[in-house]
């Protein structure tokens, strides 16, 4: 268990980048590092690497992808969200090399990589939310050259009104970072090694890219509970 903002943040500076152990749960928020050691000395069974296939919520039970049984009086449902993923729609190019998503450690690590290998080149954000946001700014810290591209009329429409996104977009425009509001990706364009290479907007343009980074939502992962729970708007209503 880590603390999953440094992905976005600290893990991708060029100094001193954050890495584990440094950043397990609660380490963000000041308290003690919960390392492996912690759950064993509370008494608390940290079961690593174990995916659970099948939830059968009327006999209380879980199944482990290699057929383990777990039993449960009480079950907590924590299971997040998986990454929406351009390829979901078919979008042209999307399976590129060096198109990526952040949404855990080894993620993070494929980008970390990737930024060193394109030292001042042309990195392209695709999603204008926390992290279309975050990734702009750690590209520009790593001296990339960015443009940040989503279809909304101002960054973080569901957090920030016009003036509090005005700011923002100001603040990172002085950084020399590109804004283009109001289109999205419809395609991508590779080399002869299968490297993205530029970003096709639906409004005609055509962005240069040696990174892209696409941060266009999440979809709650409910599958293990389908017809055993109350679902609402994609998710379990609770």
């Amino acid at each position: 268990p880590y603390e999953r903002p440094a992905l976005s943040k600290a893990y991708l500076f060029p100094e001193s980048p954050a890495r584990l152990p440094g950043f397990h749960t609660c380490v963000g928020s000041g308290g003690e590092r919960l390392l492996p050691e912690w759950y064993a000395e509370k008494g608390i069974a940290l079961i690593l690497g174990t995916e659970i296939v099948k939830a059968d919520l009327a006999s209380k039970t879980l199944i482990s992808a290699t057929g383990e049984i777990f039993k449960f009086h009480i079950l907590v449902i924590a299971t997040g969200s998986t990454v929406i993923r351009l390829t979901d729609f078919g979008v042209q190019g999307a399976d590129s090399k060096n198109i990526f998503y952040l949404r855990e450690v080894g993620d993070a690590d494929k980008l970390v990589e990737a930024i060193k290998a394109k030292k001042n080149g042309k990195a392209a954000i695709v999603g204008g939310g926390y992290i279309g946001l975050e990734l702009s700014a750690v590209m520009k810290i790593n001296n990339l050259d960015v443009s940040m591209v989503y279809p909304e009329p101002w960054c973080m429409p569901r957090l920030f009104t016009a003036g509090i996104a005005a700011f923002y977009e100001g603040y990172y425009a002085n950084k020399g970072i590109q804004i283009i509001k109001g289109t999205v990706a419809v395609g991508f364009n590779a080399d002869a090694d299968g490297e993205v290479k530029e970003v096709k907007l639906k409004d005609g343009r055509v962005l240069e890219a040696d990174i892209v980074v696409v941060g266009v939502g999440g979809r709650p992962l409910t599958v293990l509970f389908k017809g055993q729970v109350e679902e609402e708007k994609g998710g379990i209503k609770t």
